[in-house]
């Protein structure tokens, strides 16, 4: 179920560039399902589904990679100095529960400040070291943590947990191929690795691929909460097909094929415009000398936090929409 994918995912340890064990778990769950699976120099897991004769090579890339802090100092009394790696802002890491690849936990705050404006070079994380020498025991200069991982049910229908963006987009991905027939057209879902600090692995994968249109499957942002009211996009709304962010324009072509499916599967959808942002959409769209090229995305709040929020009716919509346009017409 695709509840349960999503639970498995959400809990597995994987900042950008140390994606290998989200990787790991996939590769479990998907390479009974599948014609070919492999990683490549990247990092990045591409699973192959093959469709029927003549049918087009769809790429759909969701990042298995979320945001982090990676050690860059350690300090004599033990704290350990840090530098993001993605979007982490100050206000989303203060006091926060964080855990590192190797098991160790700590906790990330923010310093008093005299005279200035709090930023992140005012950041430490304490794993209740001693002093350096302890420290170094427990972890090294280039170790990275994440929000420890805690999933939060909300009401009948909500989730909360870290990693949201975009393991969830994983969990769909993965559900998508583990409950597809044969396709009519050929699938090559890539688990990308990276996106968080620049799409790296999906344009690296669509290099390679090249495929005949592709769509990026990821969170988007929320306008649903007090003084939030853009981009205009709702929790239990519906899934949202993608206009445009600060990255793409979607492919006119892609984007309309996309309203078509939930249309034809029969469940809402939403129009999103985002002024920010960018997704693995754009690093297919850009590949070599351009790719048809669009985005799925999930409402999500409190993006890029300890507890970012998603409706499962909209994971649910979006399933049927990826079921319906990896089966549609796209021409000879």
């Amino acid at each position: 179920m695709l509840l349960d994918t999503l639970k498995t995912v959400l809990c597995v340890y994987g900042p950008s560039g140390q994606e290998t064990r989200v990787a790991d778990v996939l590769t479990a769950m998907l390479r009974e399902h599948v014609d070919s699976i492999r990683t490549d120099v990247m990092g990045n897991l591409i699973v192959e589904k093959k469709g029927r004769e003549n049918g087009k090579t769809i790429m759909f890339s969701a990042h298995m990679d979320h945001i982090g802090l990676v050690v860059t100092d350690i300090e004599d009394e033990g704290y350990l100095r840090v530098t993001p790696v993605g979007g982490v802002s100050l206000d989303s890491m203060r006091c926060r529960h964080v855990v590192f690849g190797s098991g160790v936990h700590g906790v990330a705050v923010c310093q008093p400040t005299k005279g200035e404006t709090a930023g992140m070079q005012h950041l430490f994380v304490d794993i209740g070291a001693k002093d350096k020498a302890e420290a170094l025991t427990m972890v090294n200069l280039g170790d990275a943590c994440v929000f420890a991982p805690e999933i939060i049910p909300l009401g009948e229908h909500r989730i909360a947990a870290p990693a949201m963006d975009d393991r969830c987009a994983c969990a769909l991905l993965a559900e998508l191929i583990m409950q597809i027939g044969t396709p009519r057209n050929n699938i090559a879902a890539v688990f990308s690795v990276q996106e968080e600090v620049g799409t790296r692995g999906a344009a690296a994968a669509a290099f390679r691929i090249a495929p005949d249109l592709g769509v990026g499957i990821d969170v988007t942002a929320w306008g649903d909460t007090p003084e939030v009211k853009l981009p205009a996009v709702k929790l239990g709304e519906g899934a949202a097909v993608k206009f445009m962010d600060r990255s793409m324009i979607a492919t006119p072509c892609v984007r309309d094929a996309l309203i078509a499916a939930a249309e034809k599967a029969g469940v809402p959808y939403q129009r999103e415009i985002l002024p920010f942002g960018g997704t693995d959409g754009a690093a297919i769209q850009h590949s070599r000398g351009g790719v048809p090229a669009g985005t799925l995305s999930i409402p999500c709040r409190y993006v890029h936090s300890a507890c970012e929020v998603i409706d499962m009716r909209d994971m649910d919509g979006a399933l049927e929409i990826l079921k319906e346009f990896v089966n549609g017409d796209f021409g000879a």
